[in-house]
């Protein structure tokens, strides 16, 4: 398994985790806020592993 898979495996994992922290957070202002900033960092860091490297474009 390659690095880049294991990456993406854990950035899942955390997502899966950020859900869980909404889910338990609801009713309570600060913590779902907290969850919610944490699910969009999550997402954010996710952003590269969907996007084309700048190597891959030149060579299309």
């Amino acid at each position: 398994m390659s690095n880049k898979n294991i990456n993406l495996i854990g950035w899942i994992l955390f997502i899966i985790s950020a859900l869980g922290f909404i889910i338990s957070s609801l009713g309570s202002f600060w913590a779902m806020f907290g969850s919610l900033f944490f699910l969009i960092a999550c997402i954010v860091f996710l952003i590269p592993f969907f996007r084309k490297d700048e190597s891959e474009k030149k060579s299309s």
